[in-house]
């Protein structure tokens, strides 16, 4: 089991697809780290805004932390209590 896996948000923004293609990181990966690059609007507020909306497409078992323009998720096995 891979320990961190890696995304890219780039131009297309955040997609239906990217959020599947995020869910089939966790199959293999407990942590993903997804890096914010400046196309996808290199702004610490959207970054934030970002990150909240990839958490409402994951579901309960998620947190997010931002440190700068990268995101990082970590899969829990019981959904987080907020």
């Amino acid at each position: 089991m891979e320990k961190i896996g890696r995304m890219q948000l780039g131009k297309q923004g955040l997609t239906e697809n990217f959020i599947e293609t995020l869910k089939q990181q966790f199959d293999r990966c407990r942590n993903v780290r997804v890096s914010v690059l400046k196309s996808a609007g290199h702004d610490k507020a959207k970054v934030k805004e970002y990150s909240e909306k990839i958490l409402e497409g994951l579901g309960n078992n998620y947190t997010a932390k931002v440190v700068g323009f990268t995101i990082f998720f970590k899969k829990w096995r019981k959904p987080v209590r907020n």
